[in-house]
């Protein structure tokens, strides 16, 4: 059970942080974090080389550990697909954040979507996983009937309590996007 639980948390975290990740109306430091920047002949997340702020409500400021490293990083953002101009100026970069349109929200409404079933498919897989290894125990005659319908309960219990976690995050970050 407690295998079953910290799984099962894990893919939570992980559907946070693919969250964290969606554009909403206004800029946050957290939209770039999974952007990974070509530094030094190998592959680091934008975090590890740079701090990232809110400047006057509309932009993001990226302020690189090195500031011969600021043109790699304006393109690694560039590059990430979140249709977004990095702007180098002298020893940081300025990420101007447009409005979204109505479309554009639509869309990422969708794929956050999509990350939350994907998140609730995740979540359904370690459910069949611990349910298989608690048949198993039977079979081998570590555990009784009962105790497996006890454990059954209990891990569909933690599914049902996860995946209603994910719907809770997911409204609350549908809101955000489609808030004007």
């Amino acid at each position: 059970m407690k295998e079953t639980k910290k799984l099962m948390e894990d893919s939570l975290q992980h559907f946070l942080t693919e969250l964290k990740n969606l554009r909403t109306g206004r800029p946050a430091p957290g939209m770039l974090d999974e952007i990974t920047v070509e530094i030094y002949g190998s592959q680091m997340n934008l975090k590890g080389v740079a701090t990232v702020s809110v400047a006057d409500g509309r932009q993001l400021v990226v302020s690189p550990f090195d500031p011969q490293t600021a043109s790699s990083i304006a393109k690694a953002i560039e590059k990430a697909n979140m249709n977004l101009q990095a702007i180098v100026d002298g020893n940081v970069i300025r990420v101007p954040v447009p409005p979204l349109s109505e479309d554009m929200r639509k869309d990422i409404v969708k794929q956050g979507k999509k990350k939350a079933e994907d998140a609730k498919v995740s979540i359904r897989e370690i459910r069949k996983k611990a349910n298989n290894t608690a048949k198993q125990k039977k079979a081998d005659g570590d555990l009784t009937e009962d105790q497996v319908k006890r454990m059954e309960k209990d891990i569909q219990k933690l599914t049902d309590d996860y995946c209603k976690e994910i719907d809770a995050k997911f409204a609350e970050k549908e809101k955000d996007i489609l808030t004007v």
